[in-house]
């Protein structure tokens, strides 16, 4: 007698039965692979003793099942944690291990090493470290994991000073604010010959862009890297003075008053209206609307090693992004609850609901509805564009992280070095085959070209074109820009 035996639908069901047992016994989360690797083997040992043939679910497909995937604590790690616990992750075939990491380059290096399979990682961190800005290694990513979700917050004392030139509507100021009303505080701070600091989360991080967006529109000189001079300060000619603070540490060192102000990705800007020790002043929203944030990263050695269990885990990351935005965000309390857990982010869930929920408060009391603070899925949230990559290179280059010009096919060339559409599109082809998701609900693959049309909402209304990125670094006043070098 020859008997077939489902591997998958026989696991899924032992886990089944594992989590019911244990949550009813201990309440303890089960530990998952083991368990179910052991009962494979033993029915799998019982089988082939009656002379059983047992044929596993996608032999052959997987190069790895067992993975490690970093995260640092902030509510747009929220794909990974869905994927996990909705078990989009085992639908794949896929065993992952969850772990939160120090600080940003402890990640990097830790997916470089090869001790994490992969990691939410900065959007900039694939591309500075392919580029050699700091480590040196090829990343790439293929799957973009959310839009928006930062913002910028000043201490309550630096708050006082520019609320008194703002312009006011019912009470309450009108935003956006520009960095237009910090200047003078910065001035009052240059003057009377105190340092102006601010905090961001890493030299290639969004934050940092963002934040030197701001103050640079604003007529605050954010400084100039100098790598080919050994200077990785950033604060070259600068009239605030920027430095790497983790994120969960802004509120304290804020409190603490060894910086000012700083830019975080949530719930580290709401954690300060709740403490009562600061004041948001604009979110990234507002700085530059539908802003790429995070990515999902990998080696580019681990992707070619093991490219079938890398489009599975963009499979499954997209689905979570998909549970995470599907019918008008109506799951986002339940992945609150999720990620206020210690293993996850860690915040309360008051916290972290008062951004993930549709909804931002800037000073206490003035809450507002800015439903698309945080985005996963809709307006094609997860795709890898290159011209997404673009804007990261302009502004390294913009701030002295790259030295020296480059042409405008070197920043396309870099663009598609790390920023992966091909295997996103592989992925989200097969979810389209099995009835997963609409092929409504992604771009055109046979037309996408990789670049969105030339972007406008920006604070200070230049128009960013992906495909001439020199063109665009000449807009600016303050800026490197042409030939121009520290």
């Amino acid at each position: 007698m020859i008997m077939f035996v489902n591997l998958t639908e026989f696991e899924t069901s032992l886990e089944s039965l594992m989590r019911s047992n244990q949550k009813n016994i201990t309440g303890a989360k089960p530990t998952r692979r083991g368990f179910i690797k052991s009962m494979a083997t033993a029915l799998a040992a019982t089988v082939l003793a009656a002379n059983a043939t047992i044929l596993p679910a996608h032999a052959g497909e997987l190069e790895k099942e067992d993975l490690k995937f970093g995260f640092i604590k902030l509510t747009d790690m929220a794909p990974l944690a869905i994927a996990y616990e909705k078990g989009y992750f085992e639908d794949e075939g896929l065993y992952v291990t969850l772990e939160a990491q120090a600080n940003w380059k402890v990640l990097l290096d830790r997916v470089i090493d090869g001790q994490l399979d992969g990691a939410h990682m900065l959007a900039g961190q694939p591309l500075g470290a392919t580029i050699g800005f700091g480590t040196k290694a090829h990343i790439i990513t293929a799957f973009s994991m959310d839009l928006n979700g930062n913002g910028i917050t000043v201490s309550n004392d630096v708050w006082k000073e520019m609320k008194k030139n703002l312009p006011m509507k019912d009470g309450k100021p009108v935003h956006p604010i520009k960095a237009d009303y910090l200047k003078p505080v910065v001035e009052k701070y240059k003057a009377e010959g105190k340092p102006f600091k601010m905090g961001m989360v890493f030299p290639v991080s969004t934050h940092n862009y963002e934040l030197r967006y701001w103050l640079a529109a604003g007529g605050i000189h954010p400084g100039y890297y100098a790598p080919h001079k050994g200077d990785t300060s950033g604060q070259i000619d600068a009239d605030a003075l920027l430095s790497v603070t983790p994120p969960p540490q802004m509120p304290s060192t804020l409190e603490a008053g060894t910086i000012n102000g700083y830019c975080v990705g949530e719930p580290w800007n709401q954690q300060a209206v709740f403490k009562g020790i600061g004041v948001p002043v604009i979110t990234d929203y507002e700085i530059w609307k539908d802003n790429p944030e995070k990515v999902f990263g990998v080696s580019k050695g681990w992707a070619d090693k093991n490219p079938n269990t890398h489009k599975a885990v963009v499979k499954a990351m997209i689905r979570a992004a998909k549970w995470l935005d599907e019918d008008n965000n109506a799951n986002r309390m339940e992945a609150v609850k999720i990620l206020s857990r210690p293993e996850y982010v860690g915040a309360d869930a008051e916290v972290i609901a008062n951004s993930m929920t549709g909804t931002f408060e800037y000073e206490k009391g003035d809450k507002r509805d800015v439903p698309d603070f945080n985005v996963f899925f809709r307006y094609n949230a997860t795709y890898p564009y290159y011209s997404d990559a673009v804007w990261y290179l302009t502004q390294m280059r913009r701030w002295g992280q790259i030295s020296e010009y480059k042409p405008d096919n070197w920043y396309t060339e870099i663009a598609k070095k790390v920023y992966r559409p091909d295997i996103y599109a592989a992925a989200a082809k097969e979810l389209i085959t099995e009835g997963k998701v609409k092929a409504s609900e992604f771009p055109d693959f046979a037309s996408e070209t990789g670049f969105r049309k030339p972007q406008t909402e920006f604070i200070d209304n230049i128009t960013f074109d992906g495909t001439k990125p020199n063109g665009y670094l000449k807009q600016f006043p303050i800026g490197l820009k042409d030939k121009d070098k520290i």
